[in-house]
């Protein structure tokens, strides 16, 4: 039996989507795996953590991310690892992901 990955999805407004999607790319990448594909329509990401994988999207000015893992906690990890980074990097909008 295969076994399914648990999943949550947020999405945020910003006009700046396409640039938070940029800086969260770059600066994961220098830990993990990332697959930015800044030309793609909409412009997208595939961040590889260790606890599973986060695809994230700017299109319509917003900001989506859907995260994956195959435990609760490993999920929670992705969550907060990429809020606290939102967080960090759109200080000036005081943006939140609201996680579903």
């Amino acid at each position: 039996m295969t076994k399914v990955p648990l999943t949550a999805t947020a999405r945020t407004e910003s006009p700046a989507a396409a640039r938070y999607l940029g800086q969260l790319s770059k600066h994961f990448a220098h830990k993990i795996t990332v697959e930015y594909a800044p030309d793609a329509t909409p412009p997208e990401t595939l961040a590889h953590f260790p606890w599973g994988t986060c695809r994230m999207r700017a299109e319509d000015g917003a900001l989506t991310v859907e995260a994956a893992a195959d435990t609760a906690e490993g999920l929670e990890r992705i969550r907060h690892v990429v809020d606290d980074h939102l967080r960090r990097f759109a200080w000036r909008e005081k943006l939140e992901l609201f996680w579903s």
